[in-house]
């Protein structure tokens, strides 16, 4: 069956491409929410079947429920689409079947195409040299390679090598709005979850760090070091903390300093909003997702960590028990350098979206999804029926139903909405009221989807609805 496969390949390739297309041209018309109503298949056949067969019933089976969670009304997760030159990208990426490690010697080099489009992300973030990155599946893993290297740094100062000793007691981490992410990289490093200092967020409906606050916090540590998770964009409101004041903080108390930016670090590509982020470049440590405002399929981020912290790196995710490696920093590869041994050409859709679109095409992508966010905030301004639970900084909506007699309707709003199928949004909780979170990074999304949600708002509020 196997060779069958091989002999026929070209036209299985084209019904998977026919199928794909048929998909992405139909993406704006697909449900964004449907019941699962698929009975699930207990045995594996003793024979198999083949590819086109086997199309043939994923297409019959899991295709009608697979829903348009990438286009242009899927605002729940901060959720991308895919670029047509992402897809591209990805397609090879999966022929190929690389294994990207070391950048030079023999065998799979493809690791050349990871350092190279991480030179060109630093270009589109305007960030300096001074960083080196990798790629990795998404915001948790590049937070928790990251804080990795960050417990790494703090167990030197106190004398100690954690990724051969274990962590011990004593690591401290201090954070206003920790992303969800950052709290289960902290659990997985056996920091414990709840185990970080919480620092004030400022007043006035605001999710950034208390500068005074961080600062008084700081010296309670009594020079103790520590590292520190800042927001470069918050998941709920994309609120920045004042990275200019905490980069003259850490020239004053030198901690180790990780910005979590997975989606707002984008804000950089456009000349309006990248003032958001003045300061960012003297972290220590970024996280930044790919599959969200960059438009490429799942799973893509990357982590930045500046190179003078490679040692460190390199101490923290070696492979020690593979002697005929060499020496890690005279022979780089990534198997060193992030926690992963064995990973796809994560990076490929990355390069061709990047090299086709360039840095006006992300500027533009950007400002359009931030404008969107605007014409649905300015029909909540205007509404009878719906409030902001704060306002919208840059590309998410944040909202609830008007008035607080309405807050236990809130959940069946959301789940009815969702369930029309025509636009999805997620719930929130901010300062202790229940909402509605609307994100807006996909490239296709436009006024006419937005118009589109907004008649769906109205008719679940409709007393025929």
């Amino acid at each position: 069956m196997l060779q069958n496969d091989l002999n026929n390949f070209e036209n299985i390739l084209q019904q998977v491409l026919e199928q794909g297309v048929d998909f992405l041209k139909t993406i704006d018309q697909r449900p964004t929410s449907v019941p699962h109503t698929v009975a699930l298949v207990e045995e594996l056949e003793e024979d198999g079947k083949g590819t086109a067969a086997t199309l043939t019933e994923f297409a019959q089976r899991f295709a009608p429920i697979i829903v348009a969670s990438s286009g242009p009304r899927s605002w729940g997760f901060v959720t991308g689409g895919a670029t047509p030159a992402a897809v591209a990208g990805d397609w090879l990426a999966g022929v190929y079947d690389q294994n990207p490690q070391a950048i030079q010697g023999q065998g799979d080099v493809s690791a050349l195409i990871e350092v190279e489009t991480i030179r060109l992300l630093l270009s589109l973030f305007e960030l300096p040299d001074t960083f080196m990155g990798g790629f990795v599946t998404g915001a948790t893993m590049s937070n928790f390679t990251a804080l990795a290297v960050a417990r790494q740094w703090v167990g030197k100062r106190q004398g100690r090598d954690i990724a051969k000793e274990g962590v011990g007691n004593g690591v401290k981490v201090l954070s206003a709005t920790p992303h969800s992410s950052a709290v289960k990289s902290l659990s997985m490093l056996g920091l414990g979850s709840q185990n970080f200092i919480k620092v004030d967020t400022l007043p006035g409906n605001r999710e950034a760090i208390d500068i005074v606050d961080l600062e008084v916090r700081i010296q309670s540590l009594n020079g103790e070091p520590f590292m520190l998770i800042s927001s470069g964009g918050t998941v709920n409101t994309v609120d920045f903390d004042d990275l200019e004041a905490i980069a003259r903080l850490k020239e004053k108390y030198g901690f180790w300093w990780h910005i979590d930016a997975a989606f707002g670090g984008f804000a950089a590509c456009s000349p309006q909003y990248k003032h958001l982020l003045n300061g960012w470049e003297g972290a220590d440590s970024i996280t930044i997702d790919c599959h969200k405002w960059l438009n490429v399929p799942y799973e893509s981020a990357f982590f930045l960590v500046k190179k003078e912290h490679g040692l460190l790196q390199v101490e923290t995710f070696q492979n020690s028990n593979a002697p005929y490696l060499g020496n890690p920093l005279e022979n780089f590869s990534y198997l060193n350098f992030l926690p992963e041994n064995s990973r796809r050409l994560r990076a490929l859709p990355a390069w061709f979206t990047l090299k086709a679109y360039g840095k006006k095409g992300y500027q533009a992508i950007v400002e359009n999804s931030i404008r969107m966010a605007r014409l649905l905030d300015a029909f909540i301004q205007e509404s009878a029926d719906f409030e902001l639970l704060a306002p919208t900084r840059l590309n998410n909506v944040c909202f609830t139903l008007k008035g607080d007699e309405n807050q236990d309707k809130v959940h069946s709003f959301l789940t009815q909405l969702n369930q029309r199928g025509k636009v999805f949004m997620t719930p929130t909780v901010y300062n202790g009221k229940k909402g509605i979170r609307a994100a807006f990074v996909n490239w296709r999304t436009g006024e006419k989807d937005v118009e589109i949600a907004i008649a769906e708002m109205k008719a679940v509020l409709a007393p025929s609805a």
